[in-house]
């Protein structure tokens, strides 16, 4: 055999055992490595716990920021990241946290649903509503429907965009998330004022109309109706509207006592009136039947002081500052002098008992809403005043 294949042989027979051992020490090196950083993420992961743990969100923050730079791939430190960023306001590095997870190839498709989600409420926690609307719209027929359907239902009542609110409702309905029938009725109602309001009775009636058929039992639409039908003049007919009211939502009936009232003054049918009144003030005392009662009555010549003994009843069956102050106006007292700024004073006592209180949040207002201005639930305030409840 020639002498230089000998050759060539034995160094590579020399060569393979050294290539073998820097192979196995780059191995080696290499594992330890990944050991190394695999400790260190879940080492900042665990210490961003537990500063969250704490309640030490700057803290937690810059841990879940360190463990997403050792493993950027792992999207449950992006989510974890992407939540706090959101709960601290800092929305605008939120949606950056979720559009990174959102844009990357390999995540998985119920991550990705997961991603458009927290996407969405970064957005509607920052107030874009046009921006979490269209990133609500994408989460239909994902796990997540339903959330976004609520969620755009709370968007459109914002927007007071009453007939997307209507088809949302209806969609949620057909899913079976509950009975949106009397929800619906407050959206025809609210339609119907803006009609009322840029000058169409008759469009406003019509969608009022549709509102009494949808929703019998509903307060809402048989007292708007009614103040409708009083604004264009006819009395006879808003009186009528009072008196279904009455026989179908009778609690409903001190928000428009002082309408019934009126109507009943100008149809010449107060007498009608005063005994429907007087029995519901028996059956449940109020205020506001109280001052209807005393209106009718001061109809009639020389009933003024029975009209005024009203409030003394009332007194009986309960204290009551407003009515004292009311019966008090009337009075002649021996030091008539003191009356006006006596009068002054309990009427100024008198203001906030006057007011209504949304059982959902407590926000207080001069008048009656059927939906809370502060935490936007319907239905939430009680036909009685403060003082009454």
């Amino acid at each position: 055999m020639d002498s230089d294949v000998v050759a060539g042989l034995g160094w590579i027979l020399l060569g393979l055992p050294v290539a073998f051992v820097l192979g196995w020490f780059a191995s080696r090196f290499d594992l330890r490595q990944g050991r190394l950083e695999n400790r260190q993420a879940p080492k900042a992961y665990f210490r961003g716990l537990n500063f969250l743990l704490n309640e030490q969100q700057d803290q937690a923050i810059d841990a879940f920021i360190e463990a997403v730079q050792n493993d950027p791939d792992t999207s449950e430190l992006h989510f974890a990241l992407g939540n706090l960023f959101r709960r601290r306001g800092e929305y605008e590095r939120a949606v950056r946290v979720h559009q990174h997870l959102l844009s990357r190839g390999d995540l998985g498709h119920s991550d990705r649903e997961r991603a458009q989600h927290a996407l969405a409420l970064d957005y509607l926690k920052a107030g874009l509503l046009d921006r979490a609307e269209e990133a609500l719209r994408r989460l239909e027929s994902t796990p997540y429907e339903e959330q976004a359907r609520l969620a755009l239902l709370a968007i459109y009542e914002r927007s007071r965009d009453w007939e997307q609110a209507a088809t949302i409702t209806e969609r949620l309905t057909a899913s079976g998330q509950g009975d949106f029938t009397v929800r619906r009725a407050h959206y025809l109602c609210e339609q119907a004022v803006a009609r009322s309001a840029a000058g169409d009775p008759d469009g406003a009636s019509g969608l009022l109309q549709q509102a009494v058929a949808s929703a019998p039992g509903a307060p809402r639409p048989r007292i708007e109706l009614a103040l409708l039908e009083r604004r264009r003049g006819r009395d006879a007919e808003a009186f009528d509207a009072l008196l279904q009211l009455d026989a179908l939502a009778p609690a409903a009936l001190p928000l428009v006592a002082r309408v019934l009232a009126d109507s009943a003054i100008a149809t010449g049918r107060t007498t009608e009136a005063s005994a429907l009144l007087t029995a519901r003030y028996e059956a449940s005392p109020s205020l506001d039947l109280l001052d209807a009662i005393v209106l009718l009555e001061r109809g009639d010549p020389g009933s003024d002081d029975e009209a005024r003994h009203w409030y003394l009843r009332h007194l009986e069956r309960e204290p009551s500052l407003v009515a004292a102050a009311k019966w008090l106006a009337g009075e002649t007292l021996a030091h008539e002098d003191l009356h006006p700024p006596i009068q002054k004073a309990l009427d100024q006592a008198a203001k906030p008992l006057l007011r209504y209180r949304c059982a959902a949040c407590g926000f207080e207002a001069q008048q009656h809403f059927w939906q809370c201005p502060g935490c936007q639930t319907w239905d939430s305030y009680p036909t009685k005043r403060v003082e009454e409840l």
